[in-house]
């Protein structure tokens, strides 16, 4: 009976490495790693080098120090004698502000322009197109810029408020003034404020009120477990209409867990409404929106805004016409039709692009500098490194925060594409 032999195993040769396919990716990629590892090294070791040489060292101790300059927006309590890290804070708060703003404008603004950019009448048609093209082919720092400056020199003064023979008034009801330092609006007040700050009485009679960050969160913890119950009840809800095909009628106790918790709990801290008034040379009270503010938050909207409604123009466009006719043969009125049809699918196309003109919107927001609107690039990237001197670790937290500021919208954006995706079986 004859045995059978495996043939011998052929050994491990190094020239395999680079003429065998089953190793030669891997060899390629294990250079390039070294290679990169090497690369950042010697750009590390040549900075620190330099440091030395300048008698620097690497350390971020200069964010404790007294910052020693004043901010002119705020979102939380700063002043001069803060350190630079509460300065950094001020100015990312900033930041964030205007580009939450901005990207809830543009996309308002950017739908709506990229719908009436399909329209028949040929009147709106030219009128959107002459918008797009113009905001699309004009730098983005000179609409800032123009906004900024008819803000500034076109408004009235707010000594022209003044007398009886006042040559501007203010609007809807004494409650928004329009004025070349910006524009005032009502704010929202609590007369019995969980801080249980006292409110000081200004000569006039008029009294302050307060509206910390406590009274705040509480308001939203109740409309937070609103929505929640609202959500479990929409779930509830669904799940019968599965079982019996018979959907319960829920939307009254919707709308009665939206507005009671937030009505009781406003109630409890006497939310009012505080209107801002004239007192010496300026307007005092309410919520100050500065030009700077005004116009970097115009300037992104409707520049951005240009850019999203060609997107939105292109997603109409990829539906089938024959989506079009299969509603209105079912009688669906036409804006019931965009609506609850086209744009629904027009989504899936919409959202990849527009999430590159988020990101760049909120990148965008560093040219607030140029009229003076003081967000993390003024702050942290401008007065900071200026008087430190701390240019290498200033930019690399600036960068960091615009890193991590645009993989967080990223994210979420790309999560709610899923969302609409189609899910295959």
């Amino acid at each position: 009976m004859s045995t059978f032999t495996e043939p011998p195993k052929a050994s491990f040769r190094l020239s395999q490495l680079i003429y065998d396919t089953r190793y030669r990716s891997i060899t390629i990629q294990v250079i390039a790693l070294i290679l990169i590892c090497i690369a950042f090294w010697w750009l590390i070791n040549n900075t620190v080098q330099n440091l030395a040489n300048l008698g620097k060292n690497f350390n971020f101790r200069f964010l404790q120090s007294a910052a020693g300059y004043d901010i002119n927006q705020m979102l939380i309590s700063y002043n001069n004698q803060m350190s630079h890290g509460r300065a950094a804070l001020v100015g990312i708060l900033n930041t964030l502000l205007v580009a939450f703003l901005g990207c809830v404008t543009a996309t308002i603004i950017g739908v709506i322009a990229g719908v009436l950019r399909l329209s028949k009448n040929w009147v709106v048609n030219k009128l959107m197109a002459v918008y797009v093209e113009g905001f699309r082919n004009v730098p983005l720092l000179l609409w800032i810029i123009l906004i900024f400056a008819i803000m500034s020199e076109s408004m009235p003064r707010p000594n022209d408020f003044r007398g009886e023979e006042a040559t501007a008034n203010m609007i809807l009801a004494d409650s928004f003034a329009i004025t070349n330092r910006g524009i005032f609006i009502p704010r929202i007040g609590f007369s019995n404020s969980i801080s249980g700050n006292a409110a000081v009485a200004p000569s006039d009679g008029a009294v302050p009120l307060a509206s910390g960050g406590l009274d705040w969160l509480a308001v939203f913890g109740a409309l937070a477990l609103g929505l929640t119950a609202i959500y479990f009840i929409r779930k509830r809800a669904t799940r019968i209409q599965e079982a019996t095909g018979v959907r319960p009628t829920t939307w009254y106790l919707q709308i009665g867990l939206l507005i009671l918790p937030v009505g009781i709990i406003s109630f409890a801290l006497g939310m009012t409404v505080v209107r801002p008034y004239l007192q010496g040379f300026n307007f005092t009270e309410g919520v100050h929106l500065r030009n700077s503010l005004i116009a970097l938050w115009l300037a992104l909207s409707l520049y951005t805004g240009a850019f999203i409604a060609e997107i939105v123009r292109a997603g109409i466009l990829a539906v089938s016409k024959g989506q079009t006719e299969a509603a209105f043969a079912l009688g669906l009125q036409p804006s019931r039709t965009m609506n609850l049809v086209i744009l629904p699918q027009a989504l899936r196309v919409i959202i990849p692009p527009l999430i590159s003109q988020f990101l760049n919107l909120t990148k965008n927001s560093s040219l607030a500098i140029a009229v003076g609107y003081m967000d993390v690039r003024a702050t942290l990237g401008g007065i900071t490194i200026n008087q430190t001197g701390r240019e290498l670790e200033g930019m690399l937290l600036l960068g960091g925060f615009y890193l991590t500021l645009s993989l967080i919208i990223s994210a979420a954006m790309n999560y709610y594409n899923r969302s609409t995706q189609l899910q295959e079986r």
